[in-house]
């Protein structure tokens, strides 16, 4: 088949939209690798991790043959760090036992092309989702495309006080979790955020520095294919970058005037979105719905990346439908020895052996197992002898913001035009070391947002002259502030002893709630949103700053805190028990504090890092 003539109307396309400024031959090239990619990813690549150096503890080994247990490790949740922790261990000759709670994933569930009108109720049928899952359907990712992906809520229930609601959105049942549809925005931690409480006196410090997970961010993004632009902030360092997305009109427009009248930095949002091939990966071709999947693998999605990797090495064994329930324990060696779950479809308990256990099941689901672990030794949860498991749950607000409209630039809208998967980030601008304090509330938020142009929905009228008025341009920015919640104790998770899963699980009951410093920054978040739309030129402004409840970020984190005091903390820096040396919980439930930047690229880096140690530790036979 020639492709010439497709490609070449492609790229006119691309130009005609006005959305981007490359010219017409780079674009062509562009395509051109999508194509090629395209058909280089249906012949199997095993050397995936050539963008990887591999670590003195990645080398291969063979373990003392003394554990009559059929695999080496145990790994719980194949999501950000399951699938990170499977590929890394069995990559080096580790026999893994990868549980998911979910199907497996493949490509044929992926739907990013189908349009509307092919599914039974063309995506509006809303009231047929909600039956089912009424909480997880809020999050915009779960519709008729997806929403078989995504947890039952009458299935698996949680609770929460009355005056404090709480909607735990997210709750992915398929192989690669919540990469499935996860938002991308990939942006690394800074010296500053691992060390806040030195600087502003609130909480505890990471036992860990920017230093120390500085070359597993350089490792991770390599991998996972991060785009975006070096813009030389501290707080906000710099990554292995592909190249960056290209800003609408409308948003660069936006960048330049708020740097040169504000002193703020806009850029394209660094994403895990691939804007160059990698192996088996093709570039995004913008056709725009990555949570409903990506046949051309360009975002990172766990199933297709790491868990793959791990799958081809032969060394690693993925159980599906593994409703994780707790950790086995041998009482007088005090060591952790398996996992206890149910069998989603037969509802069966099996156990599965194995001489390290990491629990990756998300912050909320890794606390439930340990809570549901309890034994006589840790009566209140498995690894609690600080008491501390559970508390300090933090999330993000995300319920302030303001949009504006803006110069259309004599641009048309139109329907198949291709769709950006990313917009704008515009980076931390409040208690910045150097700066005056805000009076009234401690850390900082950053915005994310995106604009462009579009039909003019609202327009009035009928017949002809509502299809003249619906056809005029749009141009509208919206920005959106994502800010930290301050780690306290009176924000934790416990053990609902009246409520049960359909398998028999004790379920969550969740206490969250803003505390001062949440409503102050939620106020500010408003008023700065408007503040920086009104200083770029935008008219027709719009802010708005509501309570975080019931809806905060689907960023949970910090229920079982890393710290180097086994009496203040659950975890060592390497994400490791301090009660019991072989359990290991590598997702974001070891964050002692939350920072208002995206946490998932710093769960990655975490992981790699906590299991280089692992391999390390094992040699040595520490663990």
């Amino acid at each position: 088949m020639h492709w010439r003539p497709f490609r070449r109307a492609i790229c006119e396309r691309l130009r005609a939209a006005k959305l981007f400024q490359t010219p017409l031959a780079l674009l062509e090239e562009s395509v051109t690798n999508l194509f090629s990619t395209r058909e280089n990813a249906l012949v199997a690549t095993p050397a995936r991790d050539v963008t990887i150096a591999t670590q003195p503890s990645q080398e291969r080994f063979a373990l003392p043959q003394t554990s009559p247990t059929k695999f080496d490790v145990i790994v719980v949740g194949s999501g950000a760090s399951g699938g990170w922790a499977s590929k890394r261990l069995a990559e080096a000759g580790l026999k893994v036992a990868l549980l998911e709670a979910g199907r497996p994933q493949s490509d044929a569930n992926f739907t990013e092309h189908q349009p509307a009108f092919e599914l039974k109720y063309r995506n509006m049928a809303t009231e047929l989702v909600r039956k089912t899952r009424p909480v997880q359907s809020v999050f915009d990712v779960c519709n008729e495309y997806t929403a078989h992906w995504f947890a039952n809520d009458l299935e698996e229930p949680y609770s929460t006080p009355k005056d404090q609601p709480y909607l735990w959105m997210g709750r992915v049942r398929m192989t690669g979790g919540r990469t499935n549809v996860w938002g991308r925005v990939s942006l690394r931690f800074s010296e500053l955020d691992f060390k806040s409480a030195s600087h502003d006196g609130f909480g505890e410090d990471w036992p860990l520095g920017y230093k120390d997970i500085e070359p597993y961010y350089d490792l991770v993004e390599k991998y996972v294919g991060v785009c975006g632009s070096k813009e030389g902030l501290e707080h906000l360092p710099d990554g292995q970058f592909q190249p960056p997305m290209p800003l609408t009109c409308q948003e660069t427009l936006f960048r330049d005037r708020l740097k040169e009248k504000m002193g703020r930095v806009a850029m394209s949002a660094r994403s895990a979105n691939l804007t160059g091939p990698l192996p088996g990966r093709g570039p995004c071709h913008y056709c725009g719905p990555c949570e409903r999947g990506c046949m051309t693998h360009s975002y990172f999605n766990s199933a297709f990346t790491t868990v793959a990797d791990a799958l081809r090495t032969g060394n690693c064994t993925l159980i599906s439908n593994a409703m994780a329930y707790k950790v086995l324990m041998d009482a007088e060696k005090n060591r952790a020895t398996g996992i206890l779950y149910i069998d989603r479809n037969t509802k069966q308990p099996h156990e599965v052996h194995a001489r390290i256990v990491i629990l990756c099941a998300q912050t909320q689901e890794s606390t439930r197992i340990l809570f549901n672990s309890a034994a006589r030794q840790y009566p209140n949860g498995l690894a609690n002898s600080s008491g501390l498991l559970g508390h300090y749950f933090t999330a993000h607000v995300r319920s302030a913001g303001g949009s504006g409209d803006f110069p259309v630039f004599d641009a048309k809208p139109n329907l198949g035009a291709p769709t950006k998967p990313v917009g704008i980030y515009i980076a931390r601008f409040r208690n910045l070391p150097g700066q005056p304090a805000a009076k009234n509330f401690l850390r900082g938020y950053g915005f994310e947002g995106e604009g462009g142009i579009d039909f003019n929905w609202g327009a009035p009228g009928f017949g002809e002259a509502y299809k003249k008025a619906l056809r005029e341009p749009r141009a509208r920015i919206g920005i959106t502030g994502f800010g930290e919640v301050l780690p306290r104790w009176e924000n934790f998770l416990e053990i609902d002893p009246s409520v049960k899963d359909v398998w028999g699980i004790p379920s969550l009951k969740i206490h969250i709630k803003d505390s001062e410093n949440e409503t102050a920054m939620i106020k500010d978040i408003g008023e700065s949103a408007g503040e920086m739309l009104e200083v770029v030129g935008a008219k027709n402004i719009r802010t708005y700053a509501h309570p975080s409840a019931p809806r905060w970020a689907v960023h949970e984190a910090g229920t079982a805190r890393m710290g180097t005091d086994a009496k203040k903390s659950v975890l060592n820096q390497f994400q490791q028990s301090h009660d019991v040396k072989n359990l290991f919980v590598m997702d974001a439930s070891g964050f002692p504090s939350n920072p208002c930047q995206n946490p998932t690229i710093t769960i990655m880096a975490l992981c790699v890092r906590s299991c280089d140690y692992l391999m390390d530790s094992l040699k040595k036979n520490e663990i």
